[in-house]
């Protein structure tokens, strides 16, 4: 195996391609197997070989790798802690671009734990929110051994003092833990702001069937009633609190414990509670987490030590960031087709990304064709106040105030959205705004670069490295086999190892089904998609035809009966 082989199976690592697969790479790179030099076992030895260099010293390694990474950029954060037995048990960090990205998006978080990358099924939660692509934008990340309370606690205080400050607003599932932790750590302390934590609506209204009966759920039209009120953010408190009441009635639901609870916690969930707080593309699920999950799963195995679970985090970082890059470069290269004749439609696409400008321009063309202005009001001190009707939304009236610079409406939905909402288009139409109001666009939407340390900056100071570098060493010196597993792992530590891999956990939410605890319904639902095997003589289910009682019944009467013969010998 050459050093080119070598690379080529630990970079095939990181991107979670085994050996066979490396070796057919390697086979269309080299130009057939017989160039290649090694066979299918070479490889897999190698992999075994890299394997073996680590051992059972990853855990310190990993340590270690993140104090090289902390002394060589010291916007790198990094927090662990071991038990009272040196077994690793927390690990939390987040390097200079996810911080950099907090200062810009981190107004609404995300927080998931349902996820395990590793052989020791500690759980790896990402911070997850909402960059200017609309796409999901990964802070910071953590392995945890339990998913306790002084877990989550010390997890987020090193969030918050990595980040700086809170973020406004964290979404998560109803997880017990976190609410505690949240609550306790979150808090106004030292000139911060305290968080506003929400709850996942589609975990908890994909508890509906379950709590309530599929019967009711599925065979009623309970759950388009309930969604009208549920789901939408048009609608006022006492609006939905009228609505719940009347559904609850109408299905003699007012004794259901479970709906009682959820009614309860209501201001956690529901969007009218929480119209007046940025939200940025998390108001409704942690599908955001969810997809981040599924993004990782892409990269990761259950199976992976902590040295190649950090190996491909930091691909799939690579590939997030790279898309990213990719995003802003047709955002600030190119401009998208605009469907109107407004000159602000014009002026919109000069100045947010593609993925939000195409939000905007469907609410610009909303205000074109959907809105009916049912009263309009003197301009007083450059104010006019509208009333709107949406066709799209029955019996609502919107009530809208405009200026030459600026617009408020009363759907809110640029306080949770950050975006101009069609009612208030329509207004600004109204009054003639050509130009797009600045105090209507937000920096999170916009082409321009986000604040803090450049991208560029770090690219051409490791570009000018590899110069010096390359300047420096003169002719190639070859190395051993040894010394490239250092160069592509890390060193092994020197002396006596005080951070131990960690031990097997058991947690409640893991992302594989086969290591996550499966409720009673996921097993019911799991036994109901089976194949029913049937008797092929009678179509029962309770047995097949090899142990049919029908027919061992026709054998018993087709079975001739023995008699004694007249000469007194047995037959």
């Amino acid at each position: 195996m050459t050093v080119g082989l070598r690379n080529i199976v630990f970079d095939s690592s990181k991107v979670n391609i085994g050996p066979r697969k490396s070796l057919c790479f390697a086979k269309e790179l080299y130009g057939g197997y017989a160039n290649v030099g090694a066979t299918l076992c070479d490889f897999r030895n190698c992999d075994r070989d890299l394997k073996l260099y680590v051992g059972e010293r990853y855990g310190q390694m990993m340590i270690d790798k993140f104090k090289v990474m902390q002394e060589t950029c010291k916007s790198f954060y990094y927090a662990y802690e071991v038990d009272s037995t040196g077994h690793l048990t927390k690990l939390f960090w987040s390097d200079a671009v996810g911080r950099r990205n907090f200062e810009v998006y981190g107004d609404a978080v995300s927080f998931d734990a349902t996820f395990d990358t590793n052989k020791y099924n500690m759980i790896f939660a990402p911070f997850t929110g909402v960059d200017k692509q609309d796409k999901c934008v990964t802070f910071a990340a953590c392995l945890l051994s339990q998913e306790s309370v002084t877990d989550y606690s010390w997890t987020f205080s090193h969030f918050v003092k990595a980040m700086g400050r809170n973020p406004v607003v964290i979404v998560t599932d109803q997880c017990a833990a976190m609410k505690v932790a949240i609550r306790d750590t979150f808090v106004a302390v030292n000139d911060l702001v305290a968080s506003k934590h929400r709850l996942c609506m589609w975990h908890i209204m994909d508890k509906f069937p379950m709590k309530l009966g599929n019967r009711l759920c599925k065979e009623t039209d309970f759950m388009e009633k309930m969604k009208t009120y549920i789901w939408s953010s048009n609608i006022e408190i006492d609006e939905f609190e009228t609505g719940w009441g009347a559904i609850i009635k109408e299905f003699k639901l007012e004794e259901n414990r479970w709906l009682s609870d959820m009614y309860a916690i209501r201001s956690c969930w529901i969007p009218p509670y929480f119209r007046n707080e940025p939200m940025f593309g998390l108001m409704r699920t942690t599908s955001r987490s969810e997809s981040e999950n599924f993004f990782f799963s892409q990269f990761h195995k259950q199976g992976d030590t902590l040295c190649e679970f950090w190996l491909r985090f930091q691909s799939t970082m690579d590939r997030q960031r790279n898309e990213t890059v990719r995003l802003d470069n047709e955002s600030n290269t190119s401009l998208p087709t605009t469907l109107s004749t407004w000159f602000i439609e014009d002026d919109a696409a000069e100045l947010f990304t593609r993925a939000i400008f195409y939000k905007i321009q469907e609410e610009i063309l909303a205000s074109c064709y959907d809105m009916q202005i049912k009263r309009i009001s003197e301009e007083v001190e450059g104010v006019t106040h509208l009333e709107i009707r949406d066709v799209k939304v029955k019996d609502k009236l919107f009530k809208v105030s405009v200026s030459r610079n600026h617009a408020v409406c009363s759907c809110k939905k640029f306080v949770m959205c950050g975006i101009v909402c069609r009612h208030a288009f329509c207004g600004l139409k109204q009054i003639g705004v050509t130009k797009f109001p600045r105090t209507l666009v937000l920096n999170r939407w916009m082409k321009i670069e986000e604040s803090g340390t450049s991208s560029d900056s770090v690219s051409k100071t490791i570009k000018q490295l590899n110069t010096d570098l390359d300047n420096q060493c003169g002719d190639f010196v070859e190395f051993t086999k040894k010394d490239h597993m250092a160069a592509m792992l890390g060193k092994q530590p020197v002396g006596e190892v005080s951070i131990l891999v960690p031990n097997i956990c058991k947690n409640k939410g893991n992302y594989f089904k086969k290591k996550r605890l499966i409720s009673e319904r996921e097993k019911a639902l799991t036994k109901s998609k089976k194949r029913i095997r049937k008797c092929k003589k009678c179509e029962a289910i309770t047995h097949d035809s090899r142990t049919c009682p029908h027919k061992k019944a026709a054998q018993k009467e087709v079975m001739p009966v023995d008699k004694p013969a007249e000469s007194g010998l047995n037959v």
